[in-house]
């Protein structure tokens, strides 16, 4: 029976001699899905279900003792059931005796005066108190947001004016201040602006209240979206069923052309287009006129004017930093703030994590990059949380993201700045591929649709440090298999 090391889980779900080595098998128990794994011949069992967004973990990638989540890259240790790497917060159940054995997390202690300040409601601190507190952590936590939502899934920004670190203290937008002895500075992204932006119904999606009011002003009316990268193109696709009509305007010629590459955004372009998306691309906004305080019209860089009822601006963001100009917290030029690989600042106590910073990458040789993804922040969240406990823990992640277009994701992983080409197996004609991004020779990034798990499995790879060759891939990409084990992941 494969359940020698489970004691138990229950009789006769599986026979020892169904699992080999690596190899996972997802059995129910008491309406529960357990995912059995071995390894080295040791059976074990943990929860069956990714808690992010409940993901069949048998569809994932196991490699050795961590299977990774085939959606959104969550990966979790399947002898402990701990989340290892993001997005999510909890960890997997383990099971012994059909019980299941979860972690405790310590609270605040009376007396205990130590104060760790996180500012930002998004991931990175959300992350960044659950790590505390799972270590152990007794003081203070204060949280601090502009948002009146808690913490959800969506980066936020904060309320903060300006930092004293000589006397170690906050000081709000309302006047008040606040004393810290541990700092986090989590405050994401600024979005930038488009002319006219102060006029009424000219939205940017930051918060749950955004996404609220744009969902209700685009019901039956004409929705104008600026930028035709992620945010642009997730609210094109959302409200292609909603609003009366529905379109996008962009600088490039194709969505997601730098990112993704050209083939991969002119299929996302013709997804929107047979939902009726009507696009302006190689184009841009040179006005947003108004009457009576409120949107009317776009005026387009080539002369043409499109009426509108609301306009959706998602053209990009820089970090928000500002309100550390007058200290002397490092800063780069693109306005990150710099860390070292425990998510450390140049000052001491204080550490930053999430969009806002530029940080060591080691998968590119350890080049400082700013990164905006939501499994990157939680990352950071980690390390910077054990950082402050002295528990010296290097940052050592694979980027990985998805979007979300019409019930179809796409999935990447790696960092592909520079690339130089692409190599598909399958076809964006077909909407089923694998992409593999080229540099100097060598993978150094990979997007799928309709073909997992092999995202999540290259990042596992990529994680290891496996160098996968242009050749490899173009190899692969003949193969009839699909199984990336041909690659001979070790």
């Amino acid at each position: 029976m494969a359940t020698k090391q489970c004691d138990e889980i229950t009789e006769m779900v599986c026979l020892e001699s169904d699992l080999q080595d690596g190899q996972m098998k997802e059995v129910e128990v008491d309406q529960n899905k357990i995912l059995l794994v071995r390894n080295n011949g040791e059976f074990t069992a943990v929860g069956g279900l990714c808690t992010h967004y409940g993901a069949p973990l048998i569809k994932g990638a196991l490699v050795g003792d961590r299977v990774r989540c085939p959606f959104h890259g969550a990966c979790f240790n399947t002898k402990t059931g701990d989340i290892e790497e993001f997005p999510g917060l909890d960890c997997l159940p383990k099971y012994k005796k059909l019980k299941k054995r979860v972690k405790k997390m310590s609270g605040r202690v009376p007396g205990v005066s130590h104060t760790v300040v996180l500012i930002g409601g998004g991931p990175a601190s959300l992350q960044c108190a659950e790590t505390l507190r799972q270590n152990g952590y007794e003081g203070r936590i204060i949280m601090v947001t502009k948002d009146e939502q808690l913490p959800l899934d969506k980066t936020k920004l904060s309320k903060v004016k300006s930092v004293d670190t000589e006397a170690k203290t906050l000081t709000f937008s309302d006047g008040t201040n606040q004393h810290y002895d541990q700092l986090l500075i989590s405050t994401g992204g600024r979005p930038l602006q488009c002319p006219g932006a102060e006029l009424k119904n000219v939205k940017l999606l930051e918060s749950y209240k955004d996404a609220t009011e744009i969902h209700q002003m685009s019901a039956g009316n004409k929705a104008i979206i600026v930028g035709t990268s992620f945010i642009g193109m997730e609210v094109a696709a959302y409200l292609s069923d909603k609003a009366d009509s529905v379109t996008v305007i962009g600088s490039s010629k194709f969505p997601f052309q730098s990112s993704l590459g050209p083939d991969i955004g002119k299929m996302t372009m013709q997804m929107l287009e047979e939902k009726n998306v009507k696009f302006y691309t190689s184009n841009g906004v040179a006005e947003i006129r108004g009457e009576n305080g409120k949107v009317k019209e776009v005026v387009l860089k080539n002369g043409e004017v499109l009426p509108a009822d609301i306009v959706i601006v998602g053209i990009g963001v820089i970090p928000n930093s500002n309100f550390l100009k007058e200290t002397s917290v490092e800063i780069d030029s693109r306005n990150a703030v710099v860390v070292d690989k425990f998510m450390k600042t140049n000052i001491p106590d204080i550490f930053a994590a999430g969009d806002v910073v530029s940080f060591p990458l080691p998968l590119v040789g350890h080049k400082r990059v700013n990164i905006g993804h939501w499994q990157l922040a939680q990352a950071h969240g980690r390390i910077a949380g054990l950082s402050m406990l002295n528990q010296q823990v290097v940052i050592n992640t694979v980027p990985y993201f998805w979007t979300m277009l019409l019930g179809k994701s796409i999935r990447y992983t790696g960092y592909g700045e520079g690339y130089t080409d692409i190599v598909f197996k399958g076809s964006t004609e077909e909407r089923k591929f694998l992409a593999f991004y080229i540099k100097d020779e060598e993978v150094v990034a990979a997007a799928s649709l309709n073909f997992d798990p092999a995202v999540a499995r290259l990042a596992e790879m990529l994680l290891m440090g496996k160098r996968i060759t242009k050749a490899q891939a173009i190899l692969f990409c003949f193969h009839r298999s699909d199984d990336l084990s041909w690659l001979q992941l070790p």
